[in-house]
């Protein structure tokens, strides 16, 4: 399904720049910033496993990604347009019982330089094809108290090396992604627009840490930052579809 997306707009780039060198299609222009919130579908499988372990209910569902973005066009490649964008959004699962309260947050947040083409064969909207290339990164937090904090009893616990039911763990993997996607920004006036579009997130490179950036070593591979999303938004520039 991912490589069949990526050849699609592969594809769409390609066919419709050498449509717009016969025809003779007028150059889009423009620009705009915005709020444009992502709608992340990531895998869960590895995660759940040790959810279910500790008693807590799996993750399930999307992770919504509140974030924002723009763009500009190019006027040296027509219908062309970069910007940039970036989102971040959470999951957790929580367990609560009468001495001790166990949770598990799982974080997806990335950004990047926006490349877009927009169809020159479309009026009225804009239809485009692209890639966001940049980085981003996958944390997961566990954490496990009795409810109970206090400030002086933090410090004795630390110098005493005493037993406590307060841990809390922090792991995370910073990576590189490349993300095709697929866009369509509807103007509702000269200065207002609205977006829908898909793409998926392909993650690379990076490595495990945990607590104060110490290597963490065997995670899963299925645990990664890679995601099919979908995207909203609403911008606020000029616009001449």
């Amino acid at each position: 399904m991912k490589k069949i997306f990526i050849i699609l707009v592969v594809l769409t780039i390609n066919l419709f720049g050498q449509m717009e060198n016969q025809i003779g299609w007028i150059a889009k222009f423009g620009g705009a910033v915005g709020f444009s919130p992502t709608i992340m579908f990531p895998d869960y499988t590895e995660i759940n496993t040790k959810l279910i372990s500790l008693g807590l209910e799996k993750l399930s569902g999307p992770i919504y990604a509140p974030g924002g973005s723009g763009y500009i066009y190019v006027m040296i490649v027509d219908n062309m347009r970069l910007g940039g964008i970036v989102f971040g959004g959470s999951q957790s699962s929580l367990l609560q019982n009468e001495s001790v309260q166990n949770e598990v947050v799982y974080s997806l947040n990335g950004g990047g330089l926006t490349i877009e083409y927009t169809m020159p064969f479309v009026k009225k909207i804009a239809l485009s094809a692209g890639v966001i290339l940049g980085g981003g990164s996958l944390k997961i937090q566990i954490h496990q108290n009795n409810n109970s904090f206090n400030w002086d009893d933090i410090w004795t616990i630390i110098k005493n090396d005493s037993a406590d039911k307060n841990k809390s763990y922090r792991i995370k993997n910073s990576f590189y992604m490349v993300s095709p996607t697929l866009n369509v920004d509807v103007p509702v006036n000269r200065f207002i627009a609205l977006r829908g579009g898909l793409g998926y997130q392909f993650s690379f490179g990076g490595s495990w840490s945990i607590a104060n950036e110490k290597e963490l070593k065997n995670v899963p591979s299925g645990l990664n930052g890679n995601a099919f999303f979908t995207q909203l938004g609403i911008y606020i520039g000029l616009f001449a579809f």
